[in-house]
């Protein structure tokens, strides 16, 4: 799907002012920078837009996009640029349309459960402001302090609570896009059932905005859980540890949350913080947390957990029951991927996924690729739905051009193993920029195709978000 794109004229600068206003159009280098990233490597995959526009409408969004679609010059959405797959990098140059004006709570209504929201809004913002009613947004990822739900949605991003209660899809029950073509449709609505046609605002949702730009969205709410508790569990092996995952889901216990993390992981993390959990003699920790309504429901299920966790070969099993201890341990969870980033700042986070039976056979996997490439390749994750982060890390004394070579094909080796077991690339970061090269390597050729030609007919001059996900 090549394309010819044109440059951005003085002319079509000058037409973007008339649309948005002239403060919410940049075209200086220095501001142009801070948009020519997301959270991969900067070096690597940035690239600089040639400018920036900032609608503050979707009426204003969808002249905006007319209008590049007329001259043929790409568009890149953006949300706050807190992906990791390279999806709000522009790499074709063009225009940029970030949503960060586009940021209010429109309507919080009670009666259907439902808050209606412009797509630039933090997700932590609106989680603090339903909690406050009592509500609550399940499908928040574990990056909810800096992501906007555009991109939560663009991604279908997940995260520590997945396990439980879904990942954000599961919560977006109707939006608003604004088309390739620059035409502004309503999807779904305040509906707990639809089958009026194609799924369309499903095709949307996790399309990494290569269809469209959603301007608004309806979230489902839920009643706020009104007591939770954590357990911190310490095993001996990882292979212990994820063994026991599977165990406590088919007993009939449905954990909030079941987060993984090596001994490698939770030590750098630890160090990191300057955090003291017994970590030492560990090999691997299951952070599982249980939340509810009933406080005498949920202390049974977290007794009849830790039984199970001990049952199957764990060391100790640690309850965190107030605040402070709760946030202690998640803190050390929270922290891993920035922990790791002291120790070396060159690294792949990957984010494989895969049934939650295979998770075991993975481990070892991971720590034979390690020592083949001579990588480090911590895993940590959301074990309770078999998404792992196995990021591979660069020893601060290989040379470059060797963690490059070693990188590319300790990839290519892990994503045909995870496909092998039934997985997929990636289970919430979605495929961009960064993996779009290994897509078809792992995919099957016909839903490939199916892929390409909803895109095709969706996007016929290819000016949305292009080079996303394919090639």
């Amino acid at each position: 799907m090549g394309s010819t794109y044109n440059r951005v004229t003085p002319e079509v600068v000058n037409a973007l002012k008339d649309i948005v206003g002239k403060g919410s159009v940049f075209t200086d280098e220095e501001k142009l920078e801070a948009y020519s990233h997301d959270e991969t490597d900067a070096e690597e995959y940035g690239h600089a837009p040639e400018v920036v526009v900032l609608p503050g409408s979707t009426d204003e969004v969808a002249r905006v996009v007319k209008l590049a679609n007329k001259e043929l010059i790409p568009i890149t959405p953006r949300g706050a640029g807190s992906g990791l797959s390279g999806g709000a990098i522009p790499e074709q140059g063009g225009i940029v349309v970030s949503l960060e004006k586009m940021n209010r709570l429109l309507e919080l209504d009670k009666a259907n459960m439902v808050a209606v929201v412009e797509a630039g809004i933090v997700t932590n913002d609106l989680a603090n402001t339903v909690q406050a009613e009592g509500l609550f947004f399940a499908g928040y990822p574990m990056s909810l302090q800096t992501c906007v739900i555009g991109g939560n949605i663009a991604e279908n991003a997940g995260g520590g609570k997945a396990v439980k209660y879904g990942v954000t899809g599961r919560y977006i029950i109707g939006l608003e896009l604004v088309t390739p073509q620059g035409d502004v449709v309503q999807l779904g609505g305040k509906l707990v059932k639809d089958v009026s046609g194609y799924d369309l605002k499903s095709l949307v949702i996790g399309s990494e905005g290569t269809l469209g730009i959603v301007t608004k969205a309806i979230v489902k709410l839920i009643g706020y859980p009104a007591t939770k508790s954590d357990l911190l569990v310490l095993f001996k092996t990882p292979k212990e540890a994820i063994d026991v995952v599977p165990v406590i889901l088919s007993q009939g216990l449905t954990p909030t949350s079941i987060e993984f993390m090596d001994q490698l992981s939770c030590s750098t993390s630890c160090k990191y913080l300057n955090e003291s959990l017994p970590y030492e003699h560990a090999g691997a920790m299951l952070l599982i947390e249980l939340d509810g309504t009933n406080a005498a429901q949920i202390e049974m299920d977290l007794i009849e957990t830790g039984k199970l966790c001990q049952k199957h070969g764990a060391i100790e099993v640690y309850v965190a029951e107030d605040k402070n201890n709760i946030e202690r341990i998640w803190s050390v969870r929270r922290n891993i991927a920035e922990a790791w980033k002291v120790f070396s700042p060159v690294q792949s986070l990957e984010d494989i996924v895969v049934p939650i039976s295979r998770i075991p056979e993975m481990i070892p996997e991971l720590e034979r690729l390690g020592k083949k490439y001579n990588v480090q390749i911590p895993c940590y994750g959301h074990a309770g739905d078999g998404n792992l982060h196995a990021t591979l890390v660069k020893e601060p004394s290989m040379s470059m051009p060797d963690w490059k070579k070693n990188e590319v094909a300790c990839l290519e080796e892990l994503y045909k193993i995870t496909s092998g077991f039934g997985g997929k690339i990636s289970g919430e970061h979605g495929i961009g920029i960064k993996r779009r090269s290994y897509l078809k390597q792992v995919i099957d050729p016909v839903e490939l195709k199916l892929m390409q030609a909803i895109k095709k007919a969706w996007d016929p001059h290819n000016i949305m978000n292009p080079g996303k996900i394919f090639a």
